[in-house]
């Protein structure tokens, strides 16, 4: 197992898992048959997206609470090739912050459930400005309140 790149914090729930299945496709390798190292960011996306439409949290949810949330970091470390056809899994797991930012580490696995590659992003909080939130907006607060009572659905 890999050691999550958030430490949990004091007095935080558990981080929320979801897990997407995925198979490479073809316009995804390089000549030598392998996974182009600039897709890795793409099959967080699709683990993030799951994720965040799971809890309500999405790019889209935000916005239309006046916030964006781009990402401020993103981080990939890269243990084996995935190549054409492989069929693999990308486990996302959103971590608990009480800070008006997004923690989500990524773990991709073969179909031996070898790791493959893990990361990281930071999704950051910010009003149509651009000015970072110093509190999550309301619908954020009762997630993250919710989630710290364990009463996700």
């Amino acid at each position: 197992m890999t050691r999550p790149y958030f430490p949990a914090e004091a007095g935080g729930p558990d981080p929320l898992r979801i897990t997407v299945s995925r198979q490479v496709r073809f316009e995804e390798v390089d000549p030598l048959g392998i996974v182009w190292h600039g897709r890795y960011p793409g099959y967080f996306e699709d683990a993030r997206v799951a994720l965040s439409d799971r809890y309500g949290i999405g790019y889209l949810d935000f916005y239309g609470q006046g916030v964006i949330t781009p990402i401020r970091q993103l981080h990939v470390d890269y243990l084996l090739p995935l190549r054409f056809k492989d069929v693999f899994t990308i486990e996302g797991i959103l971590h608990w912050t009480a800070a008006t930012r997004i923690n989500i580490e990524f773990i991709l696995r073969d179909d031996t459930q070898a790791v493959t590659t893990t990361g990281f992003t930071v999704q950051l909080m910010l009003d149509t400005n651009g000015d970072t939130l110093l509190v999550p907006p309301a619908s954020y607060q009762s997630f993250i309140d919710r989630w710290k009572r364990g009463v996700l659905s």
